[in-house]
């Protein structure tokens, strides 16, 4: 079914398509998953949050260009004032921004105002909304409108990531009249104040944002010391956004889909190389030549993402703080090939992961190096050590108590999914143990995972927001059985976390973080694998682009020259 969501929106498509010629500036973008209802307290899902980000304003978002990540005001007129003590935030809100022209306001043009933000922000909190963002911002204890521009948060502690999370969508203003005009389908009705409207949306398949036509949004950013931002920066400074008539955006969920459709040219970048499609576009880790001369670039960027095996600590087989559990653990740590993983999966866009944090999070401590290697002599005489001497026929281990010992390792049923059990096979026979591979969707595992019925699984986490805390949160006891899948609780562990999470970053919580890497490595609830490297393509007719670590598009940035496409695109036929 198509939806034409807003009058306005509709007007705007139709002038669009009666006046359409060969320089109105579309971007052709694509989702690698549906989309759900664009309600930004509900939703969570990366392809959702991508639109939504275009469509709703927090007060605050990331620099464009600073790194490492930076905020800077959106629809705040500056970054908050603070109070002495860290509890209480004052924002003064630039005036004469609207919503995009809705019904629900019966033809009067609505201002965005400080009451919004305390109306969204509650709304995320109402147990009615059932929004997954509630526990995030159950830290808030008072939201008050002082006047028409003026909002004060007030926290009941401190919490130095606190106006990281007034930069994600789900903080974005939303209208109670929308809310209310619209009983239980917000989602389908999305009216925001941001770079752009919804103009078409067919769902699954193909939705069409325009250019908003009221947008205050105005481009500033911290330029880093290269040619590249420089350029950037000049062409940008002080413009108006958005810098595109209008973005359309396809579901595309095959991995070939995707790559064929960017090399004909239905799709302007391509972030993240598919690991299965990297020999279609990359010899000996550079862009084939016959794809550099359409001008295509290939980037290679540092995503927040780091990939590790997590095993369950309340498990019989492989849980518990016993020498003899944490000897398991760490043999199946010791015998997992990084350098295999990076060459043969990841096609060599991938780090080792030395700790939880990538490059570019606040804490990374590009020094640090676990003092587990990757070494099968080791692990399998630490095994011999630990009690597991007796074999099965075929050469298996048994447990320290004689019985059999099998371990079981969940895995996505995907092609991707079963290169990775052949990879985790080899290494754990090559330390004579046993492995069985239990393959599903992964929400349902994702489900099986929170209720502790999973054994071991390789999963990865990509940043909610650039701080170190964001990751060690994965490992905090009482997080167990929500993104503490390992249910690792260990009092040494959970005391440094909370003495970390009251400081900004710099020595004092360099250290902690030190400590808390060195129990991971002691304890071995997770095995850290890889940090990726995205491999990212880019036709020669886009403008302005620079992945960003944490917002999921640039849209709002990018710009398109028409002409330079249409020659391109000649030439590639």
């Amino acid at each position: 079914m198509t939806l034409r969501l807003t009058a306005a929106a509709l007007l705007f498509s139709l002038l669009c398509a009666g006046s359409a010629n060969a320089q109105e500036k579309v971007l052709r973008m694509f989702l690698s998953t549906s989309e759900t209802g664009l309600d930004p307290a509900v939703a969570s899902d990366n392809a959702t949050l991508s639109l939504l980000e275009n469509l709703f304003d927090p007060l605050l978002r990331y620099d464009y260009l600073a790194r490492p990540a930076k905020l800077r005001p959106n629809t705040a007129a500056a970054m908050p004032e603070v109070s002495a003590d860290g509890l209480t935030y004052t924002f003064r809100i630039r005036p004469g921004i609207h919503f995009t022209p809705d019904p629900a306001f019966k033809g009067a043009k609505r201002e965005m105002t400080a009451q919004d933000y305390v109306y969204s922000i509650k709304r995320l909190r109402d147990p009615a909304t059932r929004s997954p963002w509630a526990a995030t911002f159950e830290g808030v204890a008072e939201l008050r409108a002082l006047d028409r521009h003026t909002l004060r948060i007030r926290l009941k502690a401190p919490d130095n990531n606190f106006l990281f999370y007034l930069a994600m969508p789900a903080s974005s203003a939303v209208a109670r009249e929308v809310i209310d005009a619209y009983p239980g389908q917000a989602g389908n009705h999305p009216v925001g104040t941001g770079p752009f409207m919804v103009g078409e949306w067919k769902r699954s398949d193909r939705i069409v944002l325009l250019a908003n036509p009221d947008s205050t949004a105005v481009f500033h950013a911290t330029p880093g010391d290269n040619p590249e931002d420089k350029a950037i920066a000049a062409a940008l400074e002080g413009k108006r956004l958005p810098r595109v008539d209008r973005v359309e955006v396809r579901i595309a969920e095959e991995f070939q889909g995707r790559m064929l459709g960017f090399l004909n040219a239905e799709y302007d970048y391509l972030e993240q190389i598919p690991e299965s499609m990297t020999d279609m576009v990359v010899s000996d880790g550079q862009l084939k030549p016959e794809l550099a001369a359409r001008g295509i670039v290939l980037s290679r960027f540092p995503v927040l993402q780091t990939y590790y095996m997590w095993m369950n600590m309340n498990d019989p087989v492989v849980g518990g703080y016993g020498k003899d559990k944490v000897a398991l653990r760490r043999a199946i740590s010791m015998a997992y090939n990084n350098a295999e993983d990076i060459a043969l999966l990841k096609k060599g866009f991938a780090i080792k992961a030395e700790s939880p944090l990538p490059p570019n999070v606040l804490g990374y401590d590009p020094h640090y190096r676990s003092p587990v290697p990757y070494d099968p002599a080791l692990a399998n005489a630490l095994l011999d050590r630990y009690g597991y001497t007796r074999r099965d026929p075929d050469g298996f281990r048994r447990a320290p108590d004689g019985k059999p010992l099998t371990l079981t390792m969940h895995s996505e049923a995907t092609v991707g999914g079963r290169l990775r059990d052949e990879l985790w096979r080899k290494c754990l026979n090559a330390i004579g143990l046993r492995v069985v591979f239990k393959s599903d969707k992964k929400t349902e595992i994702i489900k099986a995972s929170r209720l502790g019925t999973v054994q071991m699984f390789e999963s990865n986490w990509i940043a909610d927001f650039p701080d170190g805390d964001n990751f060690y949160q994965l490992l905090y006891g009482p997080n167990a059985g929500r993104a503490n899948y390992a249910r690792f609780n260990l009092p040494a562990y959970n005391q440094r976390y909370e003495q970390a999470r009251l400081l900004s970053d710099g020595p004092a919580r360099q250290k902690l973080y030190f400590e808390m890497n060195q129990l991971i490595h002691a304890y071995n609830p997770w095995v850290p694998l890889t940090q990726v490297l995205s491999g990212d393509l880019r036709h020669p007719w886009l403008k302005n682009y620079k992945r960003h670590p944490v917002e999921f598009t640039t849209w709002r940035y990018l710009d398109v020259d028409v002409a330079q496409r249409a020659r391109s695109s000649r030439g590639a036929r």
